[in-house]
C-alpha cells in the first residue's frame, strides 16, 4: 500500500506562490529603478548640453569683443545676447582691462596693470577679458547655467 503525503504537496504549492511573489517584487523594483535612472539621465543630458553650449558661446563672445575693440578702439565693457529667435539664448557680459607699458595706452581705457620697464615690448598692448555667459531663460534647465572665462588676448 502506498502512502500519500498531502502535507508535502501543499507546502510545495505554497513555496511556488512565495517564489512567484518575490520574483514579481524584484522585477517591479528593477523597473522602478530603471525609470528613475532614465528621468535623471534626461535632465543631466539637457544640463550638460546647455553647459557645453555656454562654453562655445563664451569663445564666440570673446572673439566678437576683440572685433569690437578693433573697430572702436578702447572699450571697457561689451554685452551681447547670443542665439537667434526660437533658439536657446545666452547673455554674454565681457569686461576688459588693458595692459600697456609706461602709460602708453589710449585715454579712457581701464588699465589692468602698468608693466615694469623690465618687461619686453611684446607684452605691450594686451587685454584681459573676463567673459561671463548666463542662460537667458532660467526655466529651461534644472540648475542655473553660468560659465566664466578669463583670457589674455594680444591687440
Amino acid at each position: 500500500m502506498q502512502r500519500k503525503n498531502h502535507f508535502l504537496r501543499r507546502s510545495r504549492d505554497g513555496f511556488a506562490m512565495i517564489a512567484a511573489i518575490i520574483i514579481i517584487v524584484l522585477i517591479t523594483t528593477l523597473m522602478a529603478l530603471s525609470l528613475s535612472m532614465t528621468a535623471t539621465t534626461t535632465k543631466d543630458t539637457a544640463d550638460i548640453y546647455l553647459k557645453e553650449q555656454a562654453e562655445l558661446y563664451a569663445k564666440a563672445a570673446t572673439e566678437r569683443a576683440l572685433l569690437y575693440i578693433a573697430k572702436n578702439r578702447c572699450t571697457n565693457k561689451y554685452d551681447v545676447t547670443l542665439g537667434g529667435a526660437g533658439e536657446v539664448q545666452f547673455d554674454a557680459n565681457i569686461t576688459m582691462q588693458y595692459i600697456y607699458t609706461n602709460n602708453s595706452g589710449p585715454a579712457g581705457c581701464a588699465i589692468f596693470t602698468q608693466t615694469t620697464p623690465m618687461t619686453t615690448p611684446e607684452q605691450n598692448g594686451s587685454v584681459v577679458m573676463d567673459t561671463t555667459v548666463t542662460l537667458h531663460d532660467t526655466t529651461i534647465a534644472t540648475e542655473p547655467i553660468r560659465y566664466f572665462r578669463r583670457t589674455i588676448q594680444k591687440l
